[in-house]
């Protein structure tokens, strides 16, 4: 509840309880992965090597507490009857996680970031951001639209409602592109859990492998005195940790504590003061671990530059529109380091105030997918707005003071005189210079007589443009917008199009 507080709370302005930058530096492989691919050390890094440290005496605590995916599949697990039963030896298997662990690994030393698609606090803040968060405040808003005006609700319940507005209910509730894939994704981990306990945690999850190295010796450990060998405590295991009696994987228990309170004979205790007793043994050992990783080596350097090689070349063509390449929220690494260090949380989007920043699908090329862009048709960069950079927690988007960011030039405005009704039509119009919010103004106007009266027509000056989008957004044409905005390579390109196919109509 605590994670999907912090991240709920977090909006415009910056009034969370907590930076929700502190949840991710908690997560030791999102922390691993990002600086092994991005060659640096990411924001906060000592937070995580605090939790491998207390994991070390402690154990596996984070997967149990903390983690809010098995938080999730413990709930969707006691939609089932209970049923007292032992993890056939399939359900038993640990290797599956490690090779997934293995080949992130392999992946980032090679510059490829991938453990935003399986990290599971990455996939539990995506949830949050992108369909927790706006679902139900849409659903509150159009439930208390709809009964009040048709129940009479004009005194108390209508001023809870303004209550709630102002409170708990007051954040954007934005709609986002591939929110739905997100939601499948979320949904099949947690409804696995209903079908198999814990059966990400156990089998797939990567951080879950993090844990369980760093635990495999843990100070804190299991000890059942006077154990009737009912096996009560083998067959409830949610993490199938426990073998028979004392023996158990340190490695897998969460301390979850049910073999605590369910044991008859209270016979189970955790305590500091028995030394460590050599574990059963079971999942992979840290020498198993390292084999593992020498053998998905090849095949992963192998994968890593197919993966690249294809990345390089898919979804840009010499014929792109002026928006093909996707416009980055100010502060925004250059495009290649930006993708290897984007974990796709969601954070960026969720607080743009102007539902500006929305999913990558192939716009970015397959190694963006998922990555924030600006779309000047839904939204626009809020000139006195720097959250996007203050919420992103590995530092893709740098946190720029407000006046820097006033300055850093994100794209450049384009206006196509053929769609543009003061080119086009001899018509007013000057609503993107009236909106445009630098103090020069990026759009200007100049005089012209046309058919015997003075019209203005706007034009662009590049050298203060900073390409936010809101000409874009509040342009008048549809179902083109007249003025569009693009990456500066991208306008380039456009307008060397633009003079070759004049020096042809002059030829």
């Amino acid at each position: 509840m605590f994670f999907v507080w912090v991240l709920w709370s977090t909006t415009y302005p910056l009034t969370g309880p907590v930076s929700p930058n502190i949840l991710f530096a908690s997560d030791p492989l999102l922390v691993a992965i990002s600086s092994i691919a991005g060659r640096v050390a990411v924001p906060l890094w000592w937070v995580a090597v605090i939790l491998l440290v207390f994991t070390a005496v402690l154990g596996r605590f984070f997967c149990g507490w903390i983690c809010p995916l098995g938080f999730c599949g413990d709930l969707a697990a006691r939609l089932r009857p209970s049923q007292r039963r032992a993890y056939p030896p399939a359900a038993r298997w640990r290797w599956p996680k490690y090779a997934v662990l293995a080949v992130l690994v392999v992946l980032a030393a090679f510059g490829v970031q991938l453990a935003w698609v399986v990290d599971p606090v990455v996939i539990a803040a995506r949830f949050v951001s992108l369909n927790l968060a706006p679902g139900i405040v849409t659903a509150t808003d159009r439930a208390f639209a709809w009964a009040i005006p048709a129940f009479g609700w004009y005194g108390t319940p209508l001023d809870f409602y303004r209550t709630l507005r102002e409170g708990v209910l007051g954040v954007n509730a934005h709609l986002f592109g591939h929110a739905v894939v997100v939601l499948a994704e979320f949904a099949a981990i947690v409804a696995a859990a209903a079908f198999g306990r814990r059966f990400w945690c156990r089998v797939l999850c990567p951080l879950g492998a993090v844990y369980a190295l760093a635990a495999k010796f843990a100070l804190l450990r299991r000890a059942a005195l006077g154990c009737a060998e009912c096996g009560t405590c083998r067959d409830l295991c949610r993490m199938a940790a426990i073998k028979e009696g004392e023996k158990y994987d340190s490695g897998e228990c969460i301390l979850c504590l049910d073999c605590l309170y369910d044991c008859p004979v209270s016979g189970t205790t955790f305590s500091f003061s028995r030394p460590p007793a050599p574990a059963e043994p079971g999942g992979v050992t840290r020498a198993q671990f390292i084999g593992l990783a020498a053998g998905t080596f090849a095949a992963g350097s192998m994968a890593a530059r197919a993966f690249a090689a294809a990345v390089s070349t898919a979804g840009k063509t010499a014929t792109a529109p002026p928006s093909a390449e996707p416009i980055r929220p100010p502060g925004a690494l250059p495009e290649e380091r930006f993708n290897d260090r984007c974990v796709r949380c969601g954070n960026c989007m969720k607080v743009c105030v102007t539902n500006a920043l929305q999913p990558c699908v192939t716009e970015g090329g397959w190694e963006g997918v998922w990555t924030p862009r600006l779309v000047p048709e839904l939204g626009y960069c809020e000139y006195n707005c720097n959250l996007c950079g203050r919420v992103c927690p590995v530092g893709a988007i740098e946190p720029l003071s407000l006046e820097r960011k006033q300055k850093v030039r994100i794209g450049l405005a384009f206006i196509d005189r053929a769609l543009c009704i003061p080119w086009a039509e001899g018509r007013e119009c000057i609503v993107c210079q009236e909106h445009c919010p630098v103090p020069e103004k990026a759009i200007k106007l100049y005089r012209v007589t046309v058919a015997g009266h003075v019209l203005k027509r706007p034009w662009v000056d590049d050298d203060l443009c900073i390409g936010c989008g809101i000409c874009t957004f509040k342009c008048p044409v549809r179902p083109r917008r007249a003025v569009t905005v693009c990456t500066e390579a991208e306008r380039a390109r456009v307008a060397a199009a633009d003079e070759r196919r004049g020096e042809a109509r002059r030829v």
